[in-house]
């Protein structure tokens, strides 16, 4: 009868804990009611194009590299990353898009992501070039294409592909368009 009793008490609190806990006050807002901008904010880290920062951005510069607004870090980058480019394929000329090292690396350099609004969206496809990103665009199998795939993408097989050839769980179609973990 003794053990009955204390089941009943912990049941009784475990119900007036959960109503407490799911009142309608819930509703009011106590805390914050949008973003604080104030104080002072700077640029950490620039990783719209994390494999490119990774790559080519020595450990030296990763700083100043992350804080240089875009417009400049073409001016202030550029011959570094040629020099990385052709410290990684020696024998670089052109890639399948006909970019010279210059061309290329200053494409690199600056870390701004485009978007068509008009065309199509994809990182590369053959044809259309960083005009946006698709969750299925293979962006590091692309990138290892233009850095030892040579003028046809034909040189260096075993270095123009990353050979991950899609996700293990398909992609919604609705939002947050992300599989679930496993």
């Amino acid at each position: 009868m003794k053990f009955n009793n204390i089941k009943l008490v912990a049941i009784a609190l475990l119900v007036s804990f959960s109503a407490y806990n799911c009142s309608s006050d819930d509703d009011t807002p106590t805390g914050p009611t949008g973003p604080n901008f104030t104080g002072t904010y700077a640029q950490e880290d620039q990783m719209g194009r994390p494999a490119i920062n990774t790559v080519f951005v020595e450990m030296a510069d990763k700083n100043a590299f992350n804080t240089t607004i875009p417009s400049n870090q073409n001016a202030a980058f550029q011959s570094k990353f040629e020099a990385r480019l052709l410290a990684l394929n020696p024998g670089y000329t052109t890639n399948a898009l006909t970019w010279d090292a210059p061309t290329f690396t200053g494409a690199l350099a600056t870390v701004v992501l485009t978007v068509s609004l008009t065309g199509t969206t994809t990182f590369f496809d053959g044809t259309n070039v960083l005009t946006g990103r698709a969750l299925a665009d293979d962006v590091i199998s692309t990138e290892l294409l233009l850095i030892f795939g040579g003028p046809m993408g034909t040189d260096n097989p075993g270095l123009s592909d990353d050979n991950v050839d899609g996700n293990d769980k398909a992609f919604l179609s609705v939002f947050p368009y992300l599989a679930t973990p496993h």
